[in-house]
Formats: structure tokens, sequence, C-alpha cells
């Protein structure tokens, strides 16, 4: 949970790749966020509401990647242009739109969390 300089902390970034990937997966499927959704994107981030180990948090982060793959093994090529909506508001895009912003996304998460652990480590080493 260190943030150095104030960046997001690791937990924090393993936590929300995780739930991007479930929340953009699940607009995929042309599904809304149930309560368990909403909650998990509310503690992101917040220790005193996650109680989760680091070996919690990258198992789940493994799940989550491992049934995405399983769920993109199913999809039909002549599929991935079709309409999709996001959120309450049903945001416009498409399949493939959800399946890349979920790349590009956590890509993006899992940089800053490579570059905030290896300060972490350094911090810690020096000190």
């Amino acid at each position: 949970w260190e943030k150095p300089a104030g960046v997001a902390s690791p937990a924090f970034h393993l936590q929300h790749v995780r739930g991007v990937i479930d929340r953009l997966f699940t607009y995929a499927r042309k599904e809304q966020l149930n309560e368990e959704q909403m909650y998990s994107l509310s503690i992101e981030g917040n220790p005193q509401k996650s109680t989760s180990s680091l070996r919690e948090l990258t198992e789940q982060l493994d799940q989550q990647i491992s049934h995405a793959i399983k769920e993109l093994m199913d999809v039909k090529e002549d599929t991935l242009t079709e309409a999709r909506g996001v959120g309450r508001k049903q945001i416009p895009t498409t399949l493939i739109g959800l399946y890349v912003h979920a790349t590009e996304h956590s890509m993006r998460h899992i940089g800053q969390l490579l570059v905030t652990v290896r300060i972490v480590n350094d911090t810690n080493q020096n000190s």
C-alpha cells in the first residue's frame, strides 16, 4: 500500500486492473455491473477497506485474466463491430472497442505498477 511521492500504490494497480477487465468484459456481454462489482470499484485503492494480501491480489488478477482469455476464445470475429453500451448512460462503443480499451487501460496500469514497485524496492533497500 506504499505510495511513494503520492502516486497510486501497487495494491491499487492490482485491484484496478482486475476490476477494469471484469467491468469491461461485463459490458462486452451486454450486462450491467452488479452490486459486488460496484463495491469492488468503491474500495479500489483503499487499504482500510481491502483485507486482501499481496498473494490474494495477484491471484485474483491472475484468475480474472484467465477468465478473460477463456471468454475471448469464444468470441466470433464477425461480432467484434457490434454495438455495446457502457455504464448507466450506455455510452456507445463496439465489442472490439471494449476489448481494446481493457487491454490499453490494463497495460497502462501494469506499467505504473512496475515503476512504483521498483521505486518502493529501491527506497526500502536504501533505508
